[in-house]
């Protein structure tokens, strides 16, 4: 296993070094990042743009751009010169990552343990009530886009804080800015009752799919050989249903959570504009609206190691799942 982890580990530094590629490529054709200090009225002086051109690396040749950047963030971490010259792009992608990842980790956590569980109840009692209506909920959020289910929870907290006078369901920002009780459990109630109304609006759209992923999964499983082997043996049902056919039925929606990650820092993006969180959404907007390259290409470096992070938790997994799966 030891030897795995390694070579796969190793497997991921190309894959990493082609995404600095296309991330640089992607963002450097973009636009101009001088063009708002050039459609200045009235104009700034040709010399300060000549320093910002100087500053930002832009009178050098593309590749000696992508060289320069590439070097200093693998020996100094230093992501490159942001178009705000006061702003250290690193410590605010370090600080806003810390927010994000807080919200997409619980999501993930929370939509998979309801997706296993309705997925596991709908395969045990299929083409019943139940399953139906578990399958009636995950169409239904399925079809509902994030950017409008977000803002119909923000609007029903809001409505049920009026209605009761009460500050119930935070709805704006990833913690108060000035608390009350300022210990690390007062800190810790505030950050999670700002989480609740986000986490759901994150967590709901990736369940729905999930839950049909495991459902198809545990079906499969459950009219497999082995388990009709297991039930024939006289073992107990929950015993079949927990050690044999769950197990495996969870190998599916390691692979699907996995490819997924992508599509839930997307999700992120837009949740966290909805709430108004400082968190690595509303970098990358604020980045794109100010056409900061090097920002940008942080923001999605930052993605693509994520996501190269959790496929290979999900590669790790499936030999935990599965002992019929060695890795030699």
């Amino acid at each position: 296993m030891l030897a795995y982890v390694i070579r796969r580990v190793f497997m991921s530094i190309p894959i990493l070094f082609g995404s600095t590629i296309l991330v640089f490529l992607i963002v450097k054709f973009s636009g101009d990042p001088l063009e708002g200090l050039k459609l200045r009225n009235p104009p700034p002086p040709p010399q300060t743009i000549l320093n910002e051109e100087r500053r930002l690396r832009l009178d050098q040749p593309l590749w000696e751009q992508y060289w320069l950047w590439l070097k200093n963030l693998v020996l100094h971490g230093d992501f490159g010169p942001s178009v705000h010259s006061n702003m250290n792009i690193g410590n605010e992608l370090g600080d806003r990552l810390l927010v994000t990842l807080r919200l997409v980790l619980v999501s993930v956590l929370i939509a998979l343990i309801f997706a296993v569980i309705t997925g596991v109840v709908s395969a045990v009692k299929q083409y019943s009530v139940t399953d139906y209506s578990f399958t009636f909920l995950g169409f239904l959020f399925l079809a509902m886009p994030s950017f409008w289910f977000a803002i119909l929870l923000k609007s029903a907290g809001i409505a049920y804080n009026q209605a009761t006078g009460t500050q119930t369901f935070f709805t704006i920002g990833d913690k108060s800015p000035f608390l009350v009780d300022d210990s690390a459990w007062g800190n810790i109630k505030d950050i999670a009752g700002h989480m609740v109304l986000p986490t759901i609006a994150l967590g709901l759209i990736s369940y729905a799919a999930w839950s049909r992923f495991q459902r198809a999964a545990m079906l499969e499983v459950l009219n497999s050989d082995y388990v009709r082997l297991a039930r024939a043996k006289g073992l107990r049902s929950r015993q079949v249903l927990v050690r044999h056919a769950l197990r495996t039925a969870l190998i599916p929606l390691t692979t699907v959570t996995a490819l997924d990650i992508a599509a839930l820092l997307g999700g992120a993006v837009i949740t966290e504009r909805v709430f108004q969180w400082h968190g690595l959404g509303e970098f990358l907007l604020t980045s794109i609206a100010g056409r900061d390259a090097y920002a940008m290409m942080g923001w999605l470096l930052v993605s693509a190691i994520i996501v190269i992070i959790f496929n290979l938790i999900a590669d790790l997994m499936y030999s935990v799942l599965d002992p019929r799966i060695r890795y030699e």
